[in-house]
């Protein structure tokens, strides 16, 4: 198996169905990484804080489940920084799906005349399947965009428009700028604006349902929020899907003429 080549990091910051997401049993996460150290899985461990990630292996997981140790590399220096770092960030792949976790407290270990780093399991793994990580990342159109209402300081309201990443009959996810626009979960954003190319302005209800972090290989962060419809005017789904089943059409074609 290949890591993803742009690297990309994703992090849920909260989600109504975190269950889906996100894996907290100690016993399935210590099976999840079993199942890695047998299938020889590629790791990139990035050192957190930063960018600079290493190629790695996860080499072995105590029996009694009390720590994992990754595999050292042959550059004493980078063992040094990667003692010295808050966390190791990791992302590898399991039968298609894309595993994270971070690993806290490593210590440098040379066991059999191998370098490592034992650390404690993990608190929690985040699991993607393909099509989900695939849909987290990509943007769907860069002239699509939704108008959000928000309350001002002295009281008005001012609307500001943010790109829209993914969209489906049932919901929107959009791009949170890093200023001037709060989304918590359970968040409800009223009289908001679909502007979709070459289609009506929809007008709906948004409650915010989850929300991720992205983060690019070069470091660029992206907060994407997953919200749910509300209130959508008749007639309005249908036109949602026709959407949909437009930018479907011309995707395929993009990819039927790169062939």
């Amino acid at each position: 198996m290949t890591i993803d080549p742009d690297d990309t990091r994703i992090e849920l910051i909260h989600a109504d169905d975190e269950a889906k997401y996100v894996l907290r049993d100690g016993r399935e996460i210590l099976a999840i990484l079993r199942n890695l150290v047998a299938g020889r899985a590629l790791v990139s461990a990035r050192l957190a804080p930063g960018s600079e990630s290493v190629l790695s292996t996860l080499i072995e997981v105590a029996e009694d489940g009390s720590s994992v140790l990754l595999d050292g590399c042959a550059d004493a220096q980078q063992n040094a920084r990667m003692e010295r770092a808050e966390a190791l960030d990791c992302v590898t792949q399991l039968d298609k799906v894309r595993i994270s976790f971070l690993l806290r407290g490593q210590r440098f270990v040379e066991e059999g005349g191998s370098p490592g780093f034992r650390a404690a399991p993990p608190d929690a793994l985040l699991r993607l399947q393909r099509r989900e990580f695939y849909r987290l990342q990509t943007p769907i159109s860069q002239g699509a965009v939704c108008t959000v209402t928000l309350p001002r300081t002295d009281g008005g309201r001012k609307e500001a428009d943010l790109r829209i990443l993914d969209i489906s009959g049932g919901g929107v996810a959009i791009a949170v700028p890093p200023v001037g626009v709060r989304f918590e979960k359970g968040s409800a954003f009223p009289d908001s604006l679909l502007r979709l190319p070459d289609t009506a302005p929809i007008r709906t209800r948004l409650i915010v349902r989850n929300l991720f972090r992205i983060t690019s290989r070069g470091g660029a962060e992206v907060l994407r929020a997953g919200c749910e419809f509300a209130d959508l005017a008749r007639g309005a789904e249908d036109a949602i899907q026709r959407y949909i089943l437009r930018m479907e059409r011309e995707r395929s074609a993009r990819e039927r003429g790169r062939l």
